[in-house]
């Protein structure tokens, strides 16, 4: 029987050209199931299969386990560390201790466990044989033939046995794939599964868009031109950035093509709904976003290089097209740039701008104990926090005109007590002077409010009625009244405008 088991070996070995090996521990694990079978399913079995003469032995075995571990499960297959050492064994947590039992027959073993258990682990074997050969592919375009489709997703036969699976969130919508039609896509992943390793393709991945441009505009694949980003909404529409290295090479018109065809032929393995956006890249990130917004024109944008957010102006008459459908065209400039667009008219982006200018005047006026004229100033020339006045170096402050450096100091000394007394306010939870004194407010219910992070009366101003009467307790009437009180400034500050 022990030559039976070295015939076996090479038998299917040969026939499936995989390794002896595989082979030999499919045995094993026939041999150990047919034990179990035998003496009892709870234990655990381990068989030894010597490879050059074809004999073997059986261990029943013991994992040694923590005496106060809780994934002490079964004595039947575990072991405690105290037992273990009052038997005299030597062993340590995580060890096996083994004992040696008959072994089955070769000959009785129930044909079909052997045989399910041998195919499944050649089947196994050949399937990472074949998903191994892909496995440089992974980030690149495969094409495919479709084999079946339903309603998980479409499963792609790549030739010689390999098969790769597009899932059917990673389908372009309206992707119609009838079963032997040729298919290009992205592979995505290979993904372990219970069945064995699985080549993942999308088509609607940002991707796949990139890797077909790279494969229909041969200056892209000689780097003459790079891809510098990409957004898709997957069956409607997707931009692409683009940048010529050398200095005279168009980049957008060699994307697009003579009279579109090389746009075209990527638009048509799309599905042939998907418009594609060639944009230029610029590394002026206020220009990348103007022309990341096409067919919008651009007429005003405000950057915020703390928050990456821009505010965008545009002819209130073109608001919807810079918008996009379902807000798709600012979503797509806003996810190739990396950059929060807000999209408005030229006359609520201006009104925006002046807004938050007078409020940084009225900060200025109110903290640094200046005029309107000085703090107009300062914002005219660029600043917009109590930070920049106490800590730009002096040297930038004297080139506004009119500052001297008597000016600039008392300027300098001002915001920096300024932020001290803030950061005190802050740490000591204090209401500040303005919420203190405001009408309506009492000592008790201003420090209450300071616990809570309330300090000021612009905090205040931007708490909600019912926000109010939890952290307080106060009635809806009074938390309203309060609250309008607080907001006062904003309606005053509009009116003068």
């Amino acid at each position: 029987m022990n030559k039976e088991i070295l015939y076996v070996v090479d038998a299917v070995s040969n026939e499936k050209n995989v390794g002896k090996e595989l082979i030999f521990q499919a045995v094993e694990t026939a041999l150990a199931m047919a034990t179990r079978k035998r003496y009892g399913m709870g234990m655990d079995v381990r068989v030894a299969v010597n490879r050059q003469t074809g004999d073997y032995e059986t261990y029943r075995r013991w994992k040694v386990m923590d005496d106060e571990d809780p994934e002490f499960e079964s004595p039947e297959r575990q072991i405690l560390l105290s037992y273990a050492k009052d038997r005299g064994l030597d062993a340590q947590i995580g060890d096996y201790i083994e004992e040696s039992i008959a072994s089955v027959d070769f000959g009785r073993i129930a044909a079909q466990t052997a045989k399910q258990v041998i195919v499944a682990k050649v089947r196994e074997a050949e399937r990472e044989k074949v998903v191994s050969a892909f496995r440089d592919h992974v980030g690149h375009l495969i094409m495919g033939v479709v084999k079946r489709a339903d309603r998980k997703g479409v499963v792609l036969d790549l030739g010689e046995n390999a098969e790769a699976f597009i899932p059917r969130e990673e389908m372009i919508p309206g992707d119609m794939l009838h079963t032997g039609a040729r298919v290009r896509g992205y592979l995505k992943e290979i993904r372990q599964d219970a069945r064995g390793p699985q080549m993942i393709v999308s088509r609607a991945d940002v991707n796949f868009l990139i890797e077909l441009m790279k494969l229909e505009v041969p200056e892209v694949s000689q780097e003459m031109i790079d891809i510098m980003g990409a957004a898709r909404d997957p069956g409607s529409r997707a931009k692409v950035a683009v940048r010529a290295n050398l200095p005279n090479i168009d980049p957008i018109g060699a994307c697009v093509g003579m009279r579109g065809s090389r746009i075209q032929t990527v638009t048509n393995e799309l599905g042939g709904k998907e418009r594609v956006d060639i944009v230029l890249w610029n590394d002026d990130i206020a220009t990348y976003v103007m022309n990341a917004m096409a067919p919008a024109e651009v007429l005003s944008i405000v950057v915020d290089e703390e928050s990456k957010t821009m505010d965008i102006g545009v002819d209130s008459s073109k608001l919807s097209q810079a918008i996009g459908r379902g807000g798709q065209n600012v979503r797509l400039a806003s996810d190739l740039t990396g950059w929060i667009l807000n999209v408005m008219s030229v006359e609520e982006a201006e009104a925006k701008t002046q807004a938050e200018q007078q409020a940084v005047v009225n900060m200025f006026m109110e903290r640094l104990d200046v005029d309107e004229e000085v703090a107009v100033l300062l914002v005219e020339e660029g600043f917009t926090s109590l930070e920049e006045v106490a800590y730009v170096p002096v040297e930038e402050f004297m080139q506004i005109e009119g500052f001297d450096e008597g000016i600039i100091n008392e300027l300098r000394d001002r915001a920096q007590t300024a932020l001290l007394s803030q950061a005190i306010s802050q740490d000591s939870h204090l209401p500040a002077e303005d919420l203190l004194h405001m009408d309506g407010m009492d000592e008790a219910l201003a420090f209450k409010l300071a616990e809570n992070g309330i300090c000021t009366m612009e905090d205040l101003a931007e708490q909600a009625v019912d926000e109010l009467m939890e952290i307080t307790g106060i009635d809806e009437q009074r938390a309203a009244s309060l609250i309008m009180t607080a907001r006062a400034p904003w309606f005053a500050d509009t009116a003068e405008q």
